[in-house]
């Protein structure tokens, strides 16, 4: 029962048949490959490692120049981008300064049109009381001119009323004889 508690070993048929039974003790055999032993493989393992990593070293060259390559075109996009970025931000900065400037003229432009506004309304005040001005004027000058035509007008009908008078009155009061001595009166004076 002792055996019992044992693992069992599997052994291939080849290692069975190597198996040789010296005097009661059994003897080891380890594995082989193409009838090398363990330590000879990995020497074999180990040159040709070797002679692959000589031979070929061109290859890690190729593939380190590839990479370098990668890090080289990398770097060039990196400094592409950062100049992309300082033209982007000139831009910006730019185009901030000029929404800045038209925000400006268009105060100016606001505060020039209030002004223009102002001076025209002034003018329209004083043109409109200049033009009451002269309309009171010319109706004042109307009126004077009425008034003067209607003292004319009184005038020339008290003067044509005298006249008339004066001539109903020579006329019944100045007979030939006056007449006469009236003319001789004028003639002396001459």
């Amino acid at each position: 029962m002792a055996n019992a508690n044992l693992p069992e070993v599997i052994a291939t048929d080849a290692a069975q048949t190597e198996a040789v039974i010296d005097a009661g003790a059994a003897k080891h055999v380890g594995p082989e490959l193409w009838g090398l032993e363990p330590y000879q493989i990995v020497s074999v393992a180990m040159l040709v490692l070797l002679l692959i990593a000589f031979g070929f070293g061109k290859v890690h060259k190729t593939i380190a120049g590839g990479l370098d390559n990668k890090i080289a075109a990398i770097k060039e996009q990196l400094e592409e981008a950062k100049q992309l970025r300082a033209e982007a931000e000139a831009l910006r900065k730019e185009y901030a300064d000029k929404i800045a400037g038209a925000e400006k003229d268009a105060e100016a432009m606001l505060e020039n049109a209030q002004h223009e506004a102002d001076a025209i309304l002034e003018k329209a005040e004083a043109d409109s009381k200049a033009m009451v001005e002269r309309r009171k004027r010319m109706a004042e000058d109307k009126i004077a001119a009425a008034e003067r035509e209607a003292v004319e007008d009184v005038r020339n009908r008290a003067v044509s009323a005298a006249t008339g008078a004066s001539r109903k009155l020579i006329a019944e009061k100045h007979d030939a004889e006056a007449d006469k001595a009236l003319a001789d009166k004028v003639i002396a004076g001459i």
